[in-house]
């Protein structure tokens, strides 16, 4: 059983770009899952090998430790307020250094994305938070140790703790050292007393006292992404797979090295089980993809239900032209623009509402080439095939583009609910639940697989016009 704290309802803040989550709706959320899913599948805590942990990574939480309350709303990953922290920290200090200033530390580029300035900007605005963080009576954490310390007690001895992977997208881990790093604390002026015990992603780490699980062992941790790499059983470097939800998230495995980007990708931990050596993983993570859809169905009310936007899309041929870059708090991977914002360019008379669906699923495909791209750049391995998964991978137009526009196969495997299968690998492996990586890897299996069928020129031709597009969205705030 996996408790996993993806919510999808977000309390939208009034102010252009801050979004919101209620820390306590996330556990609520939580211990409301795990029940239900125990009721449903007839089971008790004794029937349970151990629980893991799949949290929505970057997501910072504060809250106080002798009361458990948290002290504001979580700052989710897309919040864009931090931004004249981010943008002071590139332009000042040790040899200022731009937005690379802590990438050979942290593999991160200087972005409102990762933790480290949420909580800078949680300790400035929030009434008397400084003072009681560096007392230890705050506690830092992302979604994985707010729910943990609850799970374990909370006020009454919970366990602060993290695992590599949620750490290392805070900006405040070293990725050599896997621990909390002197210079950067100092650089975002966080004090280490706030902070949770970094762990790994897979071991026992104490047991649950909620009912429902009570004296069951939490035994794995993983942030969605890195989960879902092991979901998808990329145990081997050059390994990759794509997770199209919210946003879009391709991880590709680099082996027990880290590989530091030049290109507009992110290095990260992809897992580390045990006490054996990390692996590593580099990334690209592109902020809008599925809620691109959602945004079509609620803000402009194109569609009824998100699963119409394939139908819509079918009604024209092609994109007639009309490309959707969707950068509505700025541009991710690999370009890192967080002035960026969306654009529709190469509208007609001729075009339809078809139109504009079918370039919004194709602004998942051209934002994914654009990885690969940076990839290929790296001089790494040109990828065999792309593993899938994620809530738009049951669209059939969107997978065949996509395998279409890359000249790659595209594979989805039987379980694509990856992100959770990947949590309880984790823990499985910590409880001998299971023998090792190798068991994981019999384990996969393919559903479906979409070959390449466009040709050469078309690809081409269709990508070059979609970087255009994106140089007409740069740079568009001051």
């Amino acid at each position: 059983v996996i408790a996993s704290a993806r919510k999808e309802h977000r309390q939208i803040h009034p102010k252009p770009g801050w979004v919101e989550h209620d820390a306590l709706e996330i556990l609520h959320n939580t211990q409301e899952v795990i029940e239900a899913a125990l009721r449903a599948a007839n089971l008790t805590a004794g029937n349970l090998a151990a629980l893991g942990i799949t949290n929505q990574r970057e997501t910072t939480i504060l809250w106080d430790r002798k009361s458990g309350v948290p002290l504001s709303p979580a700052l989710v990953w897309q919040d864009t307020r931090t931004e004249p922290i981010v943008r002071e920290l590139a332009n000042v200090g040790k040899g200022a250094g731009g937005v690379d200033r802590f990438r050979l530390q942290t593999g991160l580029p200087l972005a409102g994305y990762f933790s480290a300035s949420k909580l800078r900007w949680l300790l400035n605005e929030v009434h008397g938070a400084e003072a009681r963080a560096r007392d230890g009576e705050a506690l830092f954490g992302t979604v994985d140790s707010w729910l943990i310390w609850n799970l374990t007690g909370g006020p009454q001895g919970g366990l602060h703790i993290t695992d590599v992977t949620n750490a290392s997208r805070t900006q405040l881990m070293n990725l050599s050292t896997l621990d909390w790093d002197t210079e950067l604390l100092a650089a975002f002026d966080i004090p280490a007393a706030c902070l949770p015990r970094i762990v790994s992603s897979s071991e026992v780490y104490g047991q649950a006292i909620l009912p429902a699980v009570s004296g069951v062992n939490i035994a794995g941790i993983l942030g969605d992404q890195q989960a879902a790499l092991v979901g998808q059983a990329c145990f081997d470097a050059g390994q990759a797979k794509n997770t199209y939800g919210t946003g879009c998230f391709l991880l590709m495995n680099t082996g027990t090295r880290v590989v530091h980007s030049t290109s507009g990708l992110v290095s990260t931990i992809a897992y580390r089980f045990g006490s054996a050596a990390p692996s590593y993983a580099l990334e690209g993570s592109v902020a809008v993809t599925g809620a691109l859809v959602q945004w079509l169905r609620d803000n402009l009310q194109l569609i009824e239900h998100s699963a119409d936007i394939e139908t819509l899309a079918r009604q024209v041929d092609d994109n007639g032209g009309v490309y959707f870059v969707p950068a509505f708090s700025g541009l991710f991977a690999p370009y890192w623009n967080a002035a960026a914002r969306g654009v529709i360019t190469g509208l007609t008379a001729f075009a339809t509402r078809g139109h504009v669906a079918r370039a919004a699923l194709e602004a998942s495909a051209y934002q994914t080439r654009d990885v690969l791209e940076s990839i290929s750049q790296e001089g790494r391995t040109h990828i065999e095939e792309l593993r899938v998964d994620g809530g738009m991978v049951v669209n059939d137009l969107l997978m065949q583009f996509q395998a279409d526009i890359l000249d790659v196969p595209v594979v989805k495997p039987a379980t694509t609910e990856t992100t959770v299968l990947g949590a309880a690998y984790a823990a499985g492996l910590a409880v001998k639940y299971w023998d090792g990586i190798d068991e994981l890897r019999a384990h996969w299996r393919i559903a479906q697989r979409w070959e390449p069928a466009m040709s050469q020129t078309r690809r081409e031709h269709l990508y070059g016009s979609w970087k255009k597009a994106v140089q007409r969205c740069m740079d568009w705030l001051p």
